[in-house]
């Protein structure tokens, strides 16, 4: 077998593999003071209500400032590592009023005993297909309490990705040094290949437009808010048409 056929046959890349074993959130810091402004920032979009849904809710780095500004709350997520330290976070703080699930976005559904007033994911819709979108938002419409919303947090935009891996938010944007990094990027996109992973590991690019366009199908508006703390992310919080 030629080496171009191993590598068409290798079985296929999984997220939930590559998650299994880590223990910490995709933050840009890991500090306190970050995560705590982080939170706040998402806890002003989720605006209120009583009972949460935290699909991806990994390590529960925000998770944590969550479950004291709601009555009830579920954190879900597939990687049991992830689970594992959000429950001693919640152990720490001595929080009853939250249950965790080990749940992917096809399970999660039927393990809930609840509906809720806020559904939402943080910077999970990049490891989803767009059909896996359009599922998440129809599944999560039948567990939404009336005037509920469902919020997608830090949303990789394509636009702003590309711009932002050229270094073009950095102080000492140079073009020549932009141009290196293309070449790079290349050098990274086989490599994911050739080692069965995706070009770029921090997951796909969703357009705001397709995300928009799912959304109305299944009667929703939504409303598009750029990241404050991650240049080339953006945030889309979704209310049922009235």
């Amino acid at each position: 077998m030629s080496n171009m056929e191993t590598v068409l046959n290798k079985s296929e890349f999984s997220w939930k593999e590559y998650f299994s074993d880590k223990k910490k959130g995709g933050h840009r810091f890991s500090t306190e003071e970050f995560l705590a402004k982080e939170a706040q920032e998402k806890l002003f979009h989720l605006g209120g209500g009583k009972t949460l849904l935290d699909f991806g809710c990994g390590a529960g780095e925000l998770l944590i400032y969550y479950i004291p500004k709601y009555e009830r709350v579920v954190g879900a997520d597939f990687s049991s590592s992830m689970l594992f330290e959000a429950e001693k976070k919640i152990w720490q703080q001595k929080y009853k009023n939250v249950d965790l699930i080990l749940a992917d976005d096809n399970t999660v559904w039927d393990k809930l005993s609840l509906s809720f007033d806020r559904i939402t994911a943080t910077a999970v819709i990049q490891y989803l297909t767009p059909e896996q979108i359009d599922a998440f938002i129809r599944n999560a419409s039948e567990y939404l309490n009336e005037e509920g919303k469902i919020v997608f947090f830090d949303i990789i935009d394509p636009r702003l990705y590309s711009l932002w891996k050229l270094g073009w938010f950095s102080e000492n944007f140079r073009l020549w040094k932009s141009l290196s990094k293309v070449g790079m990027g290349c050098l990274r996109q086989v490599s994911g290949i050739l080692k069965n992973r995706p070009g770029d590991i921090i997951g796909d690019t969703h357009n705001p437009y397709l995300i928009e366009k799912i959304a109305n199908m299944h009667g929703f508006k939504m409303e598009y808010v750029k990241s404050m703390y991650y240049e080339y992310r953006y945030h889309v919080i979704l209310s049922k048409m009235s």
